[in-house]
């Protein structure tokens, strides 16, 4: 079980504008606001200009009056499955995940052989973070066409959120035996691989992205994030430089090109990039890593700027917790402890570092000081999933199967997708 994180995620591009359909059967019944508006000699020529108009506002990303258009389409041909596929992909790309699921059901209800239907739903699922219910959409859209690469690198998209990296890896593979220049399924490969720090498989796959689409964003700042877990600063510094000079608000890339100087003890060059950072997302204010160099700058100098500090120390608890991150996943689990150690002197009730403190006592085999900091989080947070999850599989290697299972229980309560207490219960049900 990874630790409590502040992940950037891997998402999937943009989808393409929506395909031709044909036309379905008019219904005798029309929307009554449809008949307010529009002539009752309206014919299928008609609702086909409204449908190219929607896929010109659609690929042009003005959604709302894509999804105007389609619906006029709509009034016209309640059956046309290309509008309501246009239609819920503009919902989509307007975030409104609900009328775009809806849509894509219909789609589904009047022809169930609609792999097209399945994927788009199956993306709006995993938009909304339903990822069972997305990798179900995926399958059924490969069943139907088992050609579909997109379908498999959507299903593997949906899975690697679920941290079911392993049967990611199988399907992003499929994707790119269909199609070896999928670059989106090299990328998101790339992801899982980082995320099980299988750090030679994803610098391959973020470079043969790279080799492909020089300009990938998301290859060159993963491709980033691998050279600096493997504390390769220099390779790590060039791809950042390269992301941001690409997209000069790219917040994420400032604040670890950040840590990449910092580690490299170019503190001045970390603090500009910080301070770009938060200035760009203001989200990252507890992030930086120049808050603890500073907080150790102001100390050593005393006086009102040491008061100053002192009374910020709150806010640089997150300093301290995202090194300890960072020393954690380097798998240097004594600094961990250091720093979640001094977050929690600064914020005593600073869930994530109760929470990553015990992950790090667990990976030392301290059990009951792992313990005692997920029941001291829980009890601060009585709705922690994760909290349970961890404290349920610490209960599980101390032998103790009875508390791991409530624990486990209490878990799936609170997150029924839970992705990892699941298969953890399965696992201490056995005999």
């Amino acid at each position: 079980m990874a630790p409590t994180p502040q992940k950037i995620s891997l998402t999937p591009k943009r989808p393409a504008a929506p395909r031709a359909a044909g036309f379905g059967r008019k219904r005798r019944t029309a929307l009554a606001a449809a008949l307010a508006v529009m002539p009752l000699w309206a014919t299928a020529e008609d609702a086909a200009a409204f449908y190219a108009r929607g896929r010109a506002h659609y690929a042009a990303g003005a959604y709302d009056l894509a999804a105007a258009a389609f619906t006029e389409a709509l009034a016209i041909d309640s059956e046309h499955t290309g509008a309501l596929n246009g239609r819920g992909s503009a919902y989509g790309g307007a975030g409104r995940y609900d009328e775009a699921i809806a849509d894509f059901s219909e789609v589904i209800r009047l022809d169930p052989a609609s792999g097209v239907g399945f994927y788009n739903r199956g993306a709006a699922y995993t938009k909304k973070q339903i990822y069972h219910k997305a990798v179900e959409d995926f399958t059924q859209a490969i069943a139907q066409n088992p050609a579909y690469a997109a379908a498999f690198n959507g299903r593997g998209i949906a899975l690697a959120r679920q941290g079911r990296h392993d049967r990611a890896f199988a399907d992003f593979g499929a994707a790119l035996r269909l199609n070896p220049r999928f670059v989106q399924a090299l990328v998101n490969r790339g992801g899982s691989y980082r995320a099980v720090r299988a750090y030679a498989e994803a610098l391959a796959d973020y470079t043969g992205a790279l080799r492909l689409e020089p300009a990938n964003l998301e290859a060159r700042y993963g491709r980033a994030r691998v050279y600096a877990a493997l504390e390769r600063y220099d390779q790590a510094l060039a791809d950042y430089n390269e992301a941001v000079r690409a997209k000069p608000d790219f917040a994420a890339a400032f604040l670890h090109r950040g840590a990449a100087y910092s580690y490299t003890g170019k503190h001045d060059r970390a603090i500009a990039d910080y301070t770009e950072a938060v200035r760009l997302n203001p989200s990252y204010r507890l992030a930086p890593f120049d808050e603890e160099y500073r907080f150790k700058q102001a100390r050593g100098a005393g006086g009102d700027e040491e008061a100053e500090t002192l009374s910020l120390a709150p806010a640089y608890a997150g300093a301290f917790y995202n090194r300890g991150l960072t020393h954690f996943n380097q798998k240097h689990f004594d600094k961990a402890l250091a720093d979640y150690t001094e977050a929690l002197r600064l914020k005593p009730d600073y869930v994530a570092a109760l929470n990553n403190r015990g992950l790090a006592y667990r990976q030392r085999g301290e059990y009951d000081q792992a313990l005692a900091d997920y029941t001291k989080a829980l009890g601060i947070d009585p709705l922690f999933a994760d909290g349970f999850n961890n404290r349920g599989y610490v209960y599980y290697l101390k032998g103790d199967r009875e508390s791991a299972l409530a624990d486990y229980g209490r878990a799936l309560s609170l997150n029924p997708n839970h992705p990892y207490a699941g298969e953890n219960r399965a696992l201490a049900l056995r005999p």
